[in-house]
């Protein structure tokens, strides 16, 4: 089967630049024989940036990019003449990517709209030329500052889909047919068990030219939180959606056991999850006539808005809307949407589960650290030795 092209998940080396050594250097010319100091000043490293670009969907660009290097800072030299500053780095990313230490999990930055720029390693700043430490009292200085060291780390990126709505069901529940009913995505649906392999976004149009996104991710089985099935892959696309649509088919034998059983692994994810607001749709209920779903109403859980719906015939899918609309604009939706940002989105990473996510993303490679100190700017031993140290 061919890869997709769908990349959520990266691993990188980024390496900031160093700044350049100020110069040490006495002006001797013809009738001034005591010319005094005029060493230059160094440059600064590079720095590097991230971001956001919304012509970007993944992080597909990155995939292969597994080093990213800003650019050094040139040496001060005679005549006060100022070493080059090292161009800087802008990693372009999708909205909605967040960024992690790959060794402590810790969160770093969040890049969420386009235009935002994030400054992720500064570039060392350039050491002072003699000619600034002169004075009445040391008319030749004969000492330079060297550059600052350059900033390096390996990050982990990840793309978390930006939607207001996210479906949550088991393996052909529905959530397929029903983002193509409601939008105009029109998301691969068979009749087979995970026939959704990556994340699908929709528009769905409202009342008076108003909209909101829906996020189709694919199926949940028992046990994802612990690797099963698709596992980890996709539950991160979860957090940053404002709402969570539950969908349960009709035809199954307990509809309430069900949806304890995928509230369980999202609870087993994230404990954090259960403060979001939730919708349970029950699906496929064009099977179903009006005896069995007023029978099925007594089964169901009664703390949340339940909706009987039917992609094919367009049963209850107005009424799911409208529910839909209601939820995302209250007051406590608003809010709990504010404080998910910093407890769902912001959270370090787990580390015990950090080394099972690089396996399962294929990241869990070693990152090769290159170096390409340039000897040829490197004047003696002792500054050698500082640099590399």
């Amino acid at each position: 089967m061919p890869e997709s092209n769908f990349v959520d998940y990266v691993k990188i080396y980024c390496r900031s630049g160093k700044g350049g050594r100020g110069s040490m250097h006495l002006r001797h010319v013809k009738y001034q024989p005591n010319g005094g100091p005029d060493g230059g000043d160094g440059g600064r490293g590079g720095s590097v940036y991230l971001r956001g670009n919304h012509n970007y969907w993944t992080l597909l660009h990155l995939k292969y990019q597994r080093h990213i290097f800003a650019e050094h800072g040139g040496n001060g030299g005679r005549d006060k003449r100022h070493g080059t500053d090292g161009k800087d780095v802008y990693i372009e990313v999708p909205c909605g990517t967040v960024v992690y230490d790959a060794e402590t999990g810790k969160y770093i930055c969040d890049v969420t709209y386009d235009g935002q720029t994030v400054l992720l390693l500064k570039g060392g700043r350039g050491g002072l030329g003699n000619f600034q430490f002169r004075t009445a009292t040391n008319q030749t200085p004969r000492y330079a500052q060297p550059g600052e060291p350059l900033e390096e780390r390996t990050v982990i990126m990840e793309l978390k889909l930006l939607a207001d709505v996210g479906l949550v069901g088991f393996p052909n529940a529905g959530k397929s047919t029903l983002l193509s009913a409601l939008s105009s995505a029109r998301p691969k649906i068979a009749n087979y068990p995970f026939t959704t392999l990556e994340p699908s976004l929709g528009i769905v149009g409202y009342r008076d030219q108003q909209s909101f996104v829906m996020a189709d991710i694919p199926g949940i089985i028992e046990g994802a939180s612990e690797g099963k099935g698709l596992g980890l892959r996709f539950l991160r696309h979860i957090e940053r959606n404002s709402l969570l649509l539950f969908m349960v088919p009709g035809d199954t034998d307990d509809i309430k056991h069900d949806y304890e059983v995928l509230l369980n692994e999202l609870t087993k994810f994230n404990p954090d999850m259960l403060d979001k607001h939730r919708v349970l749709a029950v699906t496929k209920c064009d099977l179903l006539d009006e005896e069995l779903i007023a029978m099925l109403h007594e089964t169901l859980p009664d703390d949340l808005p339940v909706v009987f719906i039917s992609s094919v015939t367009g049963l209850g899918l107005d009424e799911l809307k409208d529910v839909l609309w209601r939820e995302l604009n209250s007051e406590s939706n608003k809010l709990q949407a504010i404080t998910a940002e910093d407890t769902l989105v912001h959270r370090d990473k787990d580390i015990s589960l950090l080394t099972a996510e690089l396996i399962e993303e294929g990241a869990d490679e070693e990152v090769e650290i290159v170096d390409d100190i340039d000897e040829d700017t490197v004047d003696d031993l002792e500054d050698f030795e500082y640099i590399e140290g």
